[in-house]
């Protein structure tokens, strides 16, 4: 997630030495520990007061609170019922390698769907301009849009998922 240019913040009810210990394992920039479960919740609100997004993940009862506070409470699929009504968005099992990849996907969804939406753009926009001018027949446009269309769907499919061998 550092890579990704995120920031990672560790916030639990456990012993600060062990937070600490925890955190450094997993590469965190920040750990606290000996947190209330209303504590973490005001964690949260403040770094959303501080117009950051947030997103808490988290599995029990008491990251509830916090997953509601924040701006997308993730709870992992093996918490508990509390945390996944709480939650916006529920990852099955407990891998946190999953979330690293559901992010990268999105971020990757999000920059096709503005490449996509600035090509319409622009191409919209040098229609208006031509049909202003009387450059622009229907047929003409028909092709255009017709052909633009096509392209930004096919630059949809880089979505996809990659085909694989086939093993029989």
């Amino acid at each position: 997630m550092r890579q990704m240019g995120l920031k990672t913040i560790l916030l639990s009810g456990d012993a600060q030495e062990v937070t600490t210990s925890v955190g450094r394992d997993l590469g965190v920039n920040e750990a606290v520990g000996e947190l209330l479960p209303d504590q973490k919740a005001k964690w949260v609100r403040e770094l959303r007061g501080k117009k950051r997004k947030v997103a808490m993940v988290g599995d029990g009862i008491n990251d509830a609170p916090a997953l509601v506070e924040a701006n997308v409470g993730i709870a992992m699929g093996s918490g508990t019922d509390v945390a996944r009504e709480s939650a916006d968005v529920i990852l099955i099992g407990s891998d946190l390698s999953k979330f690293v990849e559901t992010l990268l996907v999105a971020r990757r969804c999000r920059g096709i769907i503005m490449q996509n939406f600035t090509g319409t753009l622009v191409v919209d926009s040098i229609g208006v301009g031509m049909a202003a001018f009387g450059f622009l027949n229907p047929l003409l446009a028909a092709f255009i849009h017709v052909t633009s269309e096509l392209a930004f769907i096919l630059n949809s499919t880089r979505l996809l998922p990659r085909s694989g061998a086939v093993t029989q």
